[in-house]
């Protein structure tokens, strides 16, 4: 995610952000790497894989279907309400794993409520009496377990579900939910995201459902750790366009005159990162390095006026590459937005960037169009193990835009890097060290660059082709897998050939900001109350 305002240039006024308390250091994820299928069960602990990635839905039946290897086991209870993320507790669930969703949307009209459906495929990783599901959506109206109905209850944005018969261990089974959907649903944080859930456009919307807006949407197992392929059948009024996550699959007219898009997400993709988007769209298509398909929507009024900058996706595609291996996707595109949204997102395979970036100077529109693609590599497909992993997405971001942006006309990296050491003492206290966020203050300037700092002062202590294999290693040895701050400093020191801990520990956790290496001479500015 690229906030447009709230992040420092040294061509600009510094500004200060309010004082906030100083917090204590986060405890580390568990470390080893959660496989792209796996999970996290009862207790927050690493589960095993479970059932095929692209598998499709159970067969129906009252007890769900055995999966190889299903056994009696332990009695039936409850799965976890949360996977345990310190910062955002009862974010995930435990007790199974997503195998995919599938959601269906009736959309009407802008800010108008439309029926919705989602089944979800899922895995039991243990013998459940009952589990849980994200949902902060509207009206709830049936839930099924296997085609046979099952008590659900809402709490706050937990949605209980208790089956008519236990779960075994190791069974597959299917969930249908069936809701109302608002499109005019939304939340406010006070950081640089501000509005988030359902974005409405002038014909219909779009999705920003970063940090945990995606229950607002459909139910989901809500956590960047936790990912599964996802289904779109999506169907609107003749003359509007819907748009998805991955690839059109096909489109079906009705005898009404309404369309049924079917879009499939063709990899798995962590709640955060799903995108479903509908209006009067365009479709630009194109082609970047290796012939990976590009395809732009764009709003049909601003084809033209967007084009110039758009047209740069190919070239940035090319230098991302150079450093940091291939695209790990089979698609990407920008989906325009046509809102007053004041951040760009990287939803997976289809970044939102708001039409305002790219209406205006070059410079500043790639800094955006570079940091949502940047995330393709680094959130998207290495995605973060915990929320308090967040610098090691944002802050590869704003480091490869920066690096970017000073080899096209923008302004240095080694620049925005000295106005942002100045300032890191102040985005300690106010916003926690890098690693150390708290739920409220995570998309502060701290992860933007502030973690961006962190890296550079990595480069400065092991000199820039080291630096240059260790990032290459980052991207390609936990591709499609999520990692956090240890497997990053194991990693890290493992590529130098030297223990990293002691240089990494006090940039992450420390208090105060540690000396930048090859630089004596930059200070930090002293803390403003």
């Amino acid at each position: 995610m690229k906030a447009r305002s709230r992040h420092p240039d040294p061509r600009r006024p510094r500004r200060r952000q309010a004082l906030r308390t100083r917090h204590t250091a986060l405890a580390l994820a568990v470390t080893g790497a959660v496989a792209l299928t796996g999970t996290l069960a009862l207790t927050g602990s690493l589960a095993p894989p479970g059932g095929a990635l692209f598998a499709g839905g159970a067969r129906h039946g009252s007890r769900g279907t055995p999966a190889p290897g299903a056994s009696a086991g332990p009695a039936p209870s409850p799965g976890a309400p949360g996977i345990g993320d310190p910062l955002m507790p009862l974010a995930g669930n435990g007790g199974y794993t997503v195998r995919r969703y599938t959601l269906d949307f009736d959309w009407r009209a802008p800010r108008t409520p439309f029926e919705a459906g989602a089944t979800i495929s899922a895995t039991a990783t243990q013998a459940l009496s009952r589990f849980d599901l994200d949902f902060a959506g509207n009206t709830l109206h049936h839930v099924t377990v296997d085609g046979t109905r099952a008590t659900a209850a809402r709490r706050a944005d937990e949605l209980v579900v208790t089956p008519a018969e236990p779960i075994p261990r190791g069974s597959t089974f299917t969930v249908r939910v069936t809701y109302t959907a608002d499109p005019a649903r939304s939340r406010h944080r006070d950081d640089a995201i501000q509005d988030y859930g359902w974005v409405p456009t002038p014909d219909g919307t779009l999705l920003c459902a970063q940090p945990d807006g995606a229950r607002m949407i459909f139910p989901a197992n809500d956590h960047p750790s936790l990912r599964a392929p996802v289904t779109f059948r999506i169907t609107t009024p003749a003359g509007l366009t819907a748009v998805a996550n991955g690839r059109l699959v096909g489109t079906v007219r009705r005898p009404d005159g309404r369309v049924r898009w079917t879009y499939d997400s063709e990899q798995p993709v962590a709640a955060q990162l799903v995108q479903m988007a509908i209006g009067r769209f365009t479709f630009v298509d194109s082609s970047g390095p290796h012939g990976l398909p590009v395809r732009d929507v764009v709003p049909d009024a601003l084809v033209t006026d967007t084009a110039a900058h758009r047209s740069l996706t190919g070239e940035h595609l090319a230098w991302l590459e150079r450093r940091l291996g291939p695209y790990p996707f089979r698609r990407y595109g920008v989906l325009v937005g046509d809102t007053d949204l004041p951040v760009a997102l990287e939803t997976q395979s289809l970044s939102v960037v708001p039409k305002d970036d790219l209406l205006g100077d070059r410079v500043d529109a790639e800094r955006n169009l570079v940091h949502e693609l940047t995330h393709h590599w680094t959130g998207d497909s290495v995605a973060i193990r915990r929320w308090s992993d967040l610098w090691l997405s944002e802050g590869h971001a704003r480091f490869y835009e920066r690096l970017y942006s000073e080899e096209h006309g923008g302004v240095s990296l080694e620049s925005a890097m000295r106005a942002a050491y100045e300032q890191h003492d102040q985005w300690r206290q106010d916003d926690g060290a890098p690693a150390e966020p708290t739920e409220a203050t995570l998309f502060k300037v701290m992860r933007y660059d502030g973690s961006a700092l962190v890296l550079f002062a990595l480069r400065e202590k092991v000199g820039t082709e080291t630096f240059d294999r260790i990032e290459r290693a980052w991207v390609t040895e936990y591709r499609g897998r999520a990692a956090g701050t240890r497997d990053f400093i194991a990693l890290a020191s493992r590529i130098a050939g030297e223990d990293l801990r002691p240089f990494l520990t006090p940039w992450l956790y420390g208090a105060h900001t540690p000396p930048m290496p090859g630089h004596p001479d930059w200070q930090v500015d002293p803390v403003e109350d």
